[in-house]
Order: C-alpha cells, then sequence, then structure tokens
C-alpha cells in the first residue's frame, strides 16, 4: 500500500460517507457488441440504482441515452454511474463499497472515448462474447488497459448463445493476449443448458432458479458430480499459481496444509493489482446470470485508489511529482472528458486524485494560467445530474462554470507550483471530408457547432483548406463523422451537406538531409532578418516528431529557438509529394545567425519555414497511407470470395481460422479501398458476414496509387485558382 494508506483517518474527510478504501473506479470495455452496456445495467439493477432492467434492442438503458445510441443500439459516449455493493464474502464482507462505474463504446470510431476512460480508472472489467472469444477490438482495449497501467478481471458474456465455449475463451485470453488468466468460476452448462456457476475458490455449486427470471436468486449447492474433477483440476491449478504470489501461501501448498478461501482471495487481489494475474467468470448479462458474481470479484479483486502507484505529474521545472491520494490534501484533479449540455453549458467530467472541492472553488488550470471558478458541482448518473456540494480524493464528478479548459487539463489548488498531471495520447484522425452549410445563416451557427463538438472530442479535428476555403472534418472513420454531423443538426439545429470522405495521407522523409533557411527583407527603416540551418533524418514508424536543439555560442538567441521550430511545424503541415502532412521525422537545429536590430520571430519562423522545404527536396520523401486490421466472419461457403475480394482491394490475408463453423479471415487493407464494405460483404455472402475494422499502420503508398493521388491533388488545385 502506499504512504496515503497510512493514516487512513487523517486521509478521509469526516463528512465522507464511504471510506477511500472501499471505493472502485471501474470501466466496462468490450469489442463492439459483446454485451458491455447489457452488463451495465444488470450492475445497476442488482446494486439497486435502477429498479427496471433496461435493454438494447428496446432503446431504454440507462447509459446508452443519447437519441443515436438508442436508434442505433451501439454506445457512442462513455457514460458515468455511480453505485454501490455490499460483498457477502470475502475479505471485505459485509461492507458497502461505492462503484464508479463507466460504460465505454465498443466501436473503434469512438475508441478516444475509451482511452480517456482508462487515463481515469483504477480497474476495469473487459467482457468478451463466450462464442466470438478475442476479437480485434478487445486487444485494442487490452493494450489501453497495459498502457495506462489497469488491473482487471474478465466477464465471459453470452454463456446462454449457441457455440459458447467458456473454455475456449480463457485459452484466447493466454495465447492471444499473453494473460495468466485463471476462471474463477466455472460454467455449469452452456447454451440452452447454461444454469449456473462454480465457485473455483468455495468448491460450491450455485444453481439459478428457473422461475425467478431476474436472476437475483440462486442455491448453493454441492458440484454435481459430473464436473466435480474439472472444478478440482481448475482449483488445484489456481492453487498452484497464487503459490508463485505469496510465501506463507506457498509454504501451506508445498506441505500440502489446508488453505482458507479468505488467504486465496487475498492473494488473487495482490496479484490482481499487480497486474500478474486475471479471473475470468462466465455469465450471461441477458439472461441475468454471473453478474453478482462479477459485483463481488470488482470489491474483492479490483484496486481502491490507495492499492495503486502515486500518480506522476511535472512542476513548472518539469520534474516529475508523485500526487498521492487523499483528503486532507491540496486539490489536484484531471478534466479527462468535456461534454456540451444544452441546458447548462460545458460539462467538464473531473477526476480528483488528491485533495477535496467544493462548490464555488476557485481552481487553477496550469495551461492557461487562469483561475476558474466552480459555479456547481454535479455526480454523473449517465443523462441526468444530482448536484452536490463537494467530492473528494478518488471521486469521479463533473464540474460546470469553467470556460477555458480542454481534454487533459489539469485543475488543481493554485499552491500546489504549476503541476501538470500526464494527459490521454489519442490517435490521429484517418478520415477526412468537406462540409458545407445549406443555407448562408446555418455558417455561423456550424462554426459554433463544430467548434464545441471538437472541444468535446480530441480525435474530432476540424479545419480550413488554404486553397478552396472549405471547411475539413476529420475523425476516426466513416461512422464517427456520421454521428458527428447528425449531432450537429439535432443538437445545433445545423442543415449541412458533406463531401466524398479523403484519407488521411501522411508523408515522411527516407534519407538525411540538410536544409538552410533565410528570410531577408529591406525594406527601409527595420528590415527582417532570420538564418536556421537543419538537419533532418527518419525516425521509426510512429514516432511523429522530434526537435532538436543544437544551437551553441548563442548564434540564434534563446528567445527565437521557439519560432524557428513553430516554423519548422507549419512547414511539416504540407508535404512536398501531394501537400499532406510530415511525419515520423527527428529535426536538429544545429547552426544560423541574427542581426541585432532587424531579427524577429516572425523573420525565423519564416527562416524554420524554408529550412524545413529545402531539406525535404532532397531527403526522398515518400507517401504512406492508412492501413486497417480488418476481421471477417463468414460462413465456410463465402470464405474464398471474400478472400478474392480482399485481394481486389490491395489487401494481406495475415491469418485463418475456423471457429463454430465460421471461417475468420484476418487481414491488412489500406482505408482508400474500404469505403462502402459493409454493402460489398453483404452482397457477397448474401447477408451472412460481419467484418471488424481498426487502424493499424502507415505503409508506402505503391506507385501506381500515388501517380494517381497526386493527380488528383493538382487538378484540386487548379479548379481552385
Amino acid at each position: 500500500m502506499s504512504e496515503a494508506g497510512e493514516n487512513l483517518s487523517a486521509m478521509n474527510a469526516k463528512d465522507r460517507k464511504i471510506p477511500l478504501e472501499y471505493h472502485r473506479n471501474i470501466g466496462i470495455a468490450a469489442h463492439i457488441d459483446a454485451g458491455k452496456t447489457t452488463t451495465t445495467e444488470r450492475i445497476l439493477f442488482y446494486t439497486g440504482m435502477v429498479h427496471k432492467i433496461g435493454e438494447v434492442h428496446e432503446g431504454n438503458t440507462t447509459t446508452d441515452w443519447m437519441e443515436q445510441e438508442r436508434e442505433r443500439g451501439i454506445t457512442i459516449n462513455a457514460a458515468a454511474i455511480t453505485t454501490s455493493w455490499q460483498t457477502k464474502r470475502g475479505p471485505f464482507e459485509g461492507i458497502r463499497h461505492q462503484i464508479n462505474v463507466i460504460d465505454t463504446p465498443g466501436h473503434v470510431d469512438f475508441t478516444a472515448e475509451v482511452e480517456r476512460s482508462m487515463r481515469v480508472l483504477d480497474g476495469a472489467v473487459e467482457v468478451f462474447c463466450a462464442v466470438a472469444g478475442v476479437q480485434p477490438q478487445s486487444e485494442t482495449v487490452w493494450r489501453q488497459m497495459n498502457k495506462y497501467g489497469v488491473p482487471r478481471v474478465c466477464f465471459v458474456n453470452k454463456m446462454d448463445r449457441t457455440g459458447a465455449n467458456f473454455y475456449n475463451v480463457v485459452e484466447g485470453l493466454r495465447k492471444k493476449l499473453g494473460a495468466n488468466a485463471h476462471p474463477l468460476y466455472l460454467p455449469i452448462g452452456s447454451e440452452d443448458n447454461f444454469r449456473g456457476l462454480i465457485d473455483v475458490i468455495r468448491m460450491k455449486a450455485h444453481i439459478y432458479g428457473e422461475d425467478d427470471k431476474t436472476g437475483s436468486h440462486y442455491s448453493e449447492e454441492e458440484i454435481p458430480t459430473n464436473l466435480l474433477a474439472e472444478a478440482k483440476k481448475w482449483h488445484e491449478s489456481l492453487k498452484e499459481e497464487l503459490a508463485s504470489f505469496d510465501d506463507a501461501l506457498a509454504e501451506k501448498y508445498l506441505a500440502d496444509e489446508p488453505i482458507s478461501d479468505i488467504e486465496m482471495m487475498k492473494v488473487i487481489r495482490k496479484a490482481t493489482i499487480a497486474m500478474q494475474f486475471v479471473g475470468v467468470i462466465p455469465g450471461s448479462a441477458f439472461k441475468n446470470k454471473g453478474i453478482q458474481k462479477l459485483l463481488n470479484c470488482v470489491v474483492n479483486y479490483l484496486p481502491s485508489p490507495l492499492d495503486l502507484p502515486p500518480a506522476i505529474g511535472h512542476d513548472s521545472e518539469g520534474k516529475p511529482v508523485e500526487v498521492f491520494p487523499g483528503d486532507d490534501k491540496p486539490l489536484v484533479g484531471l478534466a479527462f472528458k468535456l461534454a456540451t449540455d444544452p441546458f447548462v453549458g460545458k460539462l467538464v467530467f473531473y477526476r480528483i486524485y488528491q485533495g477535496t472541492i467544493h462548490k464555488g472553488d476557485v481552481v487553477y488550470n496550469p495551461r492557461t494560467r487562469k483561475t476558474e471558478r466552480i459555479s456547481r458541482l454535479v455526480q454523473m448518473q449517465a443523462a441526468d445530474r444530482i448536484e452536490i456540494d463537494q467530492a473528494h480524493s478518488g471521486d469521479i464528478c463533473a464540474v460546470i462554470g469553467v470556460r477555458e479548459v480542454r481534454t487533459g487539463d489539469t485543475l488543481c489548488d493554485k499552491k500546489v507550483d504549476n503541476l501538470i498531471l500526464e494527459p490521454p495520447t489519442f490517435p490521429e484522425p484517418v478520415i477526412s471530408m468537406s462540409i458545407e452549410p445549406a443555407t448562408k445563416g446555418d455558417q455561423e451557427k456550424m462554426s459554433i457547432g463544430l467548434q464545441r463538438l471538437a472541444e468535446e472530442d480530441p480525435t474530432f479535428v476540424v479545419t480550413t483548406d488554404a486553397e478552396s476555403g472549405q471547411t475539413i472534418i476529420a475523425g476516426m472513420g466513416e461512422l464517427h463523422l456520421d454521428i458527428l454531423r447528425d449531432r450537429l443538426f439535432r443538437e445545433f439545429k445545423v442543415q449541412a451537406s458533406v463531401g466524398k470522405p479523403q484519407i488521411a495521407y501522411r508523408e515522411t522523409i527516407t534519407h538525411p538531409a540538410n536544409g538552410v533557411g533565410k528570410f531577408v527583407r529591406q525594406t527601409g527603416g527595420h528590415g527582417q532578418y532570420g538564418h536556421a540551418e537543419i538537419k533532418i533524418e527518419p525516425l521509426e514508424k510512429g514516432k511523429g516528431y522530434e526537435f532538436v536543439n543544437e544551437i551553441i555560442g548563442g548564434v540564434i538567441p534563446k528567445e527565437y529557438i521557439r519560432p524557428t521550430e513553430d516554423g519548422i511545424k507549419e512547414a511539416m503541415r504540407n508535404g512536398t509529394i501531394a501537400g499532406f502532412p510530415v511525419v515520423d521525422v527527428r529535426v536538429r537545429l544545429v547552426f544560423g545567425s541574427f542581426h541585432e536590430v532587424d531579427s524577429s520571430e516572425m523573420a525565423f519562423k519564416m527562416a524554420g519555414i524554408f529550412a524545413f522545404r529545402e531539406a525535404m527536396k532532397v531527403a526522398k520523401p515518400i507517401l504512406l497511407e492508412p492501413i486497417m486490421k480488418v476481421e471477417v466472419e463468414t460462413p465456410e461457403e463465402f470464405a474464398g470470395d471474400i478472400m478474392g475480394d480482399v485481394n481486389r482491394r490491395r489487401g494481406q490475408i495475415q491469418s485463418l481460422e475456423t471457429k463454430n463453423g465460421l471461417t475468420i479471415v484476418a487481414a491488412m487493407i489500406p482505408l482508400e479501398s474500404m469505403f462502402g464494405y459493409s454493402t460489398d460483404i453483404r452482397s457477397i455472402s448474401k447477408g451472412r458476414a460481419s467484418y471488424s475494422m481498426e487502424p493499424s499502420h502507415f505503409e508506402q503508398v505503391p506507385a501506381q496509387v500515388l501517380e494517381k493521388i497526386v493527380a488528383t491533388n493538382a487538378k484540386k488545385a487548379a479548379r481552385t485558382i
């Protein structure tokens, strides 16, 4: 436990209802259609938050509250809910815990919602479909959890579905995700015969009554004879694994002494929090089986804020600072999500890492170096808001009244010395399209609406084409931009039409090169003088951009270094092949000169632009295109046609797998050839195949495709002249 756990009484404010050590901040995440929202809905029902179970197919769930979510049956926005649970067995028996739940989207187009949620969570439940197992977006979410160090348990949902196989999913977790996965419960039956669970730790069977459709009651019985050997095998395997995490338990195990349930559970908790163990629970959210067991696992095995390493921030000099939880310390928290509310304006979702926040408090934003007043403080219950007077360390709440706040900003007490917490990182957009208002009257409303939506969503970027004057919107996929255009119409009453989707190509270099930039103007009186010399070299894929200042002896004064870099960055926005942004480049500023009177920031910015453009001409630039990771599930009779279609789209097949009578084709396909794929795949498979797609990486564009792109861009430029 961290040093914050040493003095719990000082750390917990007197008016705190549930002590910090009994808090669980968890996310529900998974591949699309694995059952996250249904699982969340059952959690709310069993914890008493709702008294009627909502269903996705009926459009009445609590966390999918947006009109678009209910119409399409998908989650778009991560929704926050606060509830509580009291477990009847285990180390926390009889203690009520507060659980802050965030239900995240499964569709890859809304990956930003998952990314920023993972940044502020302490633990997570990853949901898997018992039929489909580990799917592409499951892997993406798993990597996001690893990136932010989020301990997790796994819920294998849809055990009632035809083709459900719990043990295949456990094997997939181990092989595909490298997880040290162990069942904590085993299913009794599957598909139509799924009727209960076996507690692997306590070696008891829990049978759900056929008459109780809510799943609220079950009977505890001895394990059925036909499943006893399997249960004993997994029980012994679990004990053997736990012995590697705890010396005292290992001694008992080797001496063949009895090990109590509580001892096993404490070691599972220790190993889970250390990210070295993943407990797996089977169930069926739709049929109301296994959710109470999942809640017990959340309370017993996932961490409180006190069980995790301190959050790391940086002070005004860039030095790392540890932020320990506790109500008795100065306020430090992260604004991880912005939302536009029609009644209150800007809602800022806020995770408090340290201290207490009150309604009416003044908070400091180190990025803007300004203070802002919290006019209202609310606890979010999906679309509903509960007014509160204060929130404590470890809480997730929403603040109203702050204006100049962006996703990833730190809001803290003024005396914390400009401390900035690490913000979440977001992927670059891969697709763009032009958008035009239907009438002149819609122009201003569209600008305001797009600005608000871009504030909310860091993966949604709005720019103006310098040549054509068109407004360009960019995002993570066609669905992403379609939803945002729909929101523009519904929330901001803007009628707008969009152009054909365009690919977000990138340019990079293949060889080192030198560039000299000089900006000299003499117009009478003060002139302009800026001189910069740079070296550029390729960076490895995905590294983006790196700037190294190698100026010595003051040949370029310090105050002109930043403007020079700004010029380089501006030049990087338009490459030399087809005018696309340049990526994966290291720029070294090595030499230059200045004039005592004529030098200015503007002159050095221009020098940076000229130097980079000159270097690009000789660095052998290439054009990169986004490659998508595509997985198609198809009946075997259509597999050949599907693979032929993949080849026609310049795709590369990575693997073929047969599961439950379906062929799973995994391939890498350029995004450029994926437009309209949903229609084509339905046509090829007579509507029986499905697919998922996510951005993978960028690759060099083949010569014949490059010629077409350059020609298209030249025509576009000619039309605007």
